[in-house]
């Protein structure tokens, strides 16, 4: 199951990646409070601090975490979209690799960005994905999760006139709440945004801020 979706998503973006990041390209520019979430995520991270950006696709995250202070890297599944990350951002750092199996030492990070690229992963593999992320951060680490809210994924099939398909995955913050509690993470704050018409939203947007608590979990009985 996990090669099946793995696969499904790569061969996705890998086909849409130049319309996707032409579309896209201006998207923070119109987006006032993901750009302030995403300088709060810097400020509680603090300066040079080690950050991955997962699931990074042509890099615009990642840049503008870069222009906040922050030692980021970003990875993605899909090569043709690390390819543009790295053709518009060649002073930055791209990596190909899966979310679920992160080629980074235990405790090594100070924050991880998973911006809207949680939206892909099955639900029986959220518990063992937010493993991975509390496994990467050091004790106190930081985590931004971006997602959009509701119960039905939206299937996109044909996008920009290509014969590809893929399931996006809706869900409820209360819901991924709990999940990121039982991988050890403690919620700081959950922000929802109702659906901007002009931005051809159709769902909320939910942004969670957590920190990774003790992995011997020992806190939890005082």
């Amino acid at each position: 199951m996990t090669a099946d979706f793995l696969a499904a998503t790569r061969t996705f973006y890998d086909t849409i990646a130049e319309d996707y990041a032409d579309h896209f390209r201006a998207d923070l520019a119109d987006r006032p409070l993901e750009r302030a979430l995403l300088a709060a995520f810097a400020g509680l991270v603090g300066e040079g601090g080690e950050v991955a950006d997962l699931g990074c696709g042509p890099g615009r995250v990642t840049a503008r975490l870069a222009g906040l202070g922050l030692s980021v890297f970003g990875l993605d599944l899909s090569e043709s979209m690390l390819a543009i990350a790295r053709r518009e951002n060649p002073g930055l750092r791209f990596v190909p690799g899966s979310m679920l199996e992160l080629a980074v030492a235990d405790g090594a990070l100070d924050g991880v960005v998973c911006w809207y690229s949680s939206i892909h992963t099955p639900d029986d593999r959220l518990p063992a994905l937010f493993g991975e992320f509390r496994r990467v951060l050091r004790p106190g680490g930081r985590l931004l999760l971006a997602f959009q809210v509701g119960d039905v994924a939206r299937r996109h099939e044909d996008p920009w006139g290509h014969p590809v398909a893929l399931d996006f995955e809706r869900r409820r913050p209360q819901e991924m709440a709990r999940l990121l509690a039982e991988a050890g993470f403690t919620l700081h704050s959950s922000t929802v945004r109702e659906a901007d018409a002009a931005l051809d939203e159709t769902c909320p947007q939910a942004f969670l801020f957590a920190g990774a608590g003790r992995t011997d979990r020992s806190h939890e009985s005082r």
